[in-house]
């Protein structure tokens, strides 16, 4: 075999390698990122788990109070369209603006308790609102986790191969679950 031969085979074997190496990069750095698309889809699934704990948990609440603050009627409505605007949300965007809609809702309904001092010291209503309360903090280590996914995948996309990974895999920026500005308020405490 001539000098020249083995040079021409030489250049190919590295051409080779590159584009082997190349495409190892791509295929990786496509399953990077669908990774943690399904990473935020399945964090998303698990608050959409504790939101559903949440909205079965209401209608027993809420026929607990009704009992006792039948002239309420406006705080079960906006209970039951946020609760209808949920389920109706066609994305994850519409489903996060029904929750935290029905957050605002749900602590007009536990402040009847302070109007009405029977319904304090009512067993099932107490065993609902801790179900509850167990529940809302379910639901915020769950949002944590999901804005935590989110966080990554979003860094990820912009950066430079990020975004070109992202774009050969159709993968686009997740929505954060963020705190509406009405609960951004400083709570007043009254004495």
């Amino acid at each position: 075999m001539s000098k020249q031969m083995k040079t021409i085979l030489i250049i190919v074997g590295i051409v080779v390698l590159v584009g082997v190496m190349a495409i190892g990069n791509i295929i990786s750095g496509y399953n990077r990122v669908i990774t943690m698309d399904e990473n935020v889809k399945g964090k998303w699934a698990q608050v959409e788990n504790q939101l559903k704990r949440r909205y079965d948990l209401i209608p027993n609440l809420v026929a607990t109070v009704k009992g006792y603050a039948s002239h309420e009627k406006e705080i079960f409505e906006d209970i039951a369209q946020a609760r209808t605007q949920y389920f109706q949300a066609k994305d994850v965007k519409g489903k996060i603006n029904a929750s935290n809609q029905l957050e605002g809702v749900l602590s007009r309904l536990l402040l009847l308790q302070e109007r009405y001092p029977v319904l304090k010291a009512n067993e099932s209503f107490l065993k609902l609102q801790d179900s509850l309360e167990g529940t809302e903090n379910r639901i915020a280590v769950e949002r944590k986790r999901y804005n935590d996914s989110v966080q990554i995948l979003n860094t990820y996309i912009r950066t430079f191969l990020g975004r070109f990974y992202a774009t050969i895999a159709g993968v686009s920026s997740a929505t954060y679950y963020q705190v509406p500005e009405t609960e951004k308020a400083v709570p007043k405490v009254k004495f």
